[in-house]
């Protein structure tokens, strides 16, 4: 049986859509935590529907940055995941937290890295009239959105399309590729 922690800051849409797919895949896995920085994440709600533990660890009850990480490390050391999944987790891990889980730790981003690493890269791929944007899956390293790439799917941005239509879309895609790559480094190719 396999364990995941997975570290969610906002709406959780893909710590469900993980969630989700694993039990209907029947993966032999166990989803730990959930863990989140943030009191007012939806993605608590989505946990208690689910049935998944979690952990708010809110990041202003803390006094210092140092605090809240070693914390958090503390938590991931008890919860000994074979993989931890960053689903819309707004913090930057620190080295340490990096170099005890190396290629454990996975993040998906809304865009084709290199381009439009940290926040609002769909809105800035759709701003600077991009013709194709994408979701990318990689290893977690010390840098921003520049560890090893594990997966990439291209999205044509459509003439005319709004916005937000293009990140429904990239949603959608997001929700199928990370569980997938997901289950493909736990399992390998069964």
């Amino acid at each position: 049986m396999k364990r995941i922690v997975i570290l969610a800051s906002g709406n959780g849409s893909n710590f469900e859509a993980i969630v989700k797919t694993a039990r209907k895949e029947k993966w032999p896995v166990e989803i730990v935590s959930m863990i989140t920085d943030n009191p007012h994440a939806y993605a608590i709600k989505r946990a208690k529907r689910l049935g998944i533990p979690y952990k708010l660890l809110n990041y202003r009850e803390f006094d210092s940055k140092d605090s809240y990480n070693k914390e958090l490390f503390k938590l991931l050391k008890e919860f000994s995941p074979d993989l931890i999944v960053l689903a819309g987790y707004m913090r930057i891990l620190p080295p340490h937290i990096i170099k005890a889980f190396r290629w454990r730790i996975v993040n998906i981003h809304p865009a084709l890295l290199p381009a439009f690493r940290g926040l609002h890269a769909i809105e800035r791929a759709y701003k600077a009239g991009c013709k194709v944007t994408g979701v990318t899956v990689h290893f977690v390293d010390e840098g921003v959105d520049t560890g090893p790439i594990i997966a990439q799917k291209c999205i044509e941005i459509r003439e005319g399309e709004s916005l937000e239509h293009l990140e429904r879309r990239i949603h959608r895609v997001e929700h199928k590729l990370y569980p997938t790559v997901i289950k493909k480094l736990l399992f390998g190719d069964e």
